[in-house]
């Protein structure tokens, strides 16, 4: 724990696996390797990636679908404070699974922001308060599901919409392909974190974003509305969806994770027909997408089973420290950290490293965690 007058703090990645007893795999298994690492800090923050509900009053958006509410266990065994509930598989079922979700959630004393009965609801902070530092959580969605964006009067997602345009280069050049965040909803967001920045000791910013799968690739809209927020007064910036871990960079002193990865999650539907299809049956975008059969409930591609925890210092004047503590998820879908001088532990790091090259950044190692500065 941390001392006095300061807390520490862990932000961890998509958390919502879907099988459960019935396919062999007990809740408590999938976070019995992390748990003490979530147990040994004062706060914890993730993404609640589905819905929890017996009523679906929809037809299924996604082959994700909708999860008992007994599979929610999942996120009192983490010790969650706060979640975000912005993100693609928050409307697979419709509105009433959202609501049921949020409701669930408060339940079991974990506050959760990014998604409600209404816009200003969607767009209402998690403020938790820990040896008198409070910290204020907001959550937004790029990768919208049809009809789930919140609106006055309409249940749905607090969205970060994107604009693309198309460049040519000329009659032998590929296109340019270009995304800026709508400037509606980064108006919206930076007014959001301003107004919490005036209510908390420290404003993080979580972000359901980018490609997902492919390493590496991050948009322009997310680099255009992380640095907004922080220009507004955020203080961190966690993104989720990619389910493979991106890049990381330092912006003004305040570090922008634009992807941890994934902390708990399993897809009892295994492979996507889709993957048979153009462009993702050739093209280079195969050469990280293909999937690892050693994880077929995993099917997000051969380096997800890497994943990070964003580890902070949080004190009343800001974030004091910052790191990234490595994990693998290993073949029974559980995440465990890695020690220094392990195989996992270079793997990762040296992954990072690749991954936020031209991002300013540096990492140093000190004993089982990677200092960012």
């Amino acid at each position: 724990m941390a001392n006095v007058g300061e807390i520490s703090f862990i932000g961890t990645g998509d958390c919502g696996p879907t099988n459960g007893a019935a396919d062999g795999f007990s809740i408590e298994s999938y976070t019995e390797l992390v748990r003490p690492t979530l147990a040994s800090v004062d706060l914890r923050f993730g993404n609640c990636e589905r819905q929890y509900s017996t009523r679906m009053s929809g037809e299924g958006l996604s082959i994700h679908g909708c999860q008992p509410p007994a599979m929610a266990k999942i996120f009192t065994d983490c010790g969650y404070d706060a979640m975000t509930i912005a993100n693609n598989h928050m409307y697979d079922y419709g509105p009433n699974p959202l609501i049921d979700t949020r409701a669930l959630l408060l339940e079991k004393g974990i506050i959760p922001t990014g998604a409600g009965k209404d816009l200003d609801e969607a767009r209402l902070p998690a403020i938790v308060e820990r040896k008198g530092v409070k910290v204020g959580f907001l959550g937004y969605c790029s990768v919208l599901p049809e009809g789930g964006i919140a609106g006055p009067g309409k249940i749905g997602i607090a969205p970060l919409r994107v604009k693309t345009c198309y460049e040519p280069r000329g009659p032998h050049a590929p296109t340019r392909v270009r995304t800026e965040p709508d400037e509606r909803d980064i108006r919206m967001i930076v007014e959001d974190v301003t107004a919490l920045r005036g209510k908390v000791d420290v404003v993080i910013v979580a972000f359901h974003w980018g490609v997902d799968w492919v390493p590496r690739v991050i948009a322009d809209y997310q680099v255009a509305a992380a640095h907004a927020c922080i220009d507004a007064g955020a203080d961190m910036i966690l993104g989720h969806h990619p389910h493979v871990p991106k890049a990381i960079e330092v912006y003004k002193g305040k570090a922008i994770f634009y992807c941890l990865g994934t902390l708990c999650m399993t897809n009892s539907r295994g492979r996507n027909a889709a993957w048979d299809e153009a462009p993702w049956k050739h093209g280079a975008m195969r050469n990280h997408s293909d999937l690892d059969p050693a994880y077929p409930l995993m099917p997000y591609g051969k380096d997800s089973k890497m994943a990070l925890l964003a580890k902070a210092t949080l004190t009343k004047n800001g974030v004091k420290r910052v790191s990234f503590l490595p994990m693998i998820i290993d073949t029974r879908y559980r995440a465990q950290v890695q020690h220094q001088g392990s195989q996992g532990f270079d793997d990762v790091v040296r992954y990072m490293e690749w991954n936020s090259d031209g991002f300013d950044h540096k990492f140093s190692v000190d004993g089982d965690e990677v200092i960012i500065s």
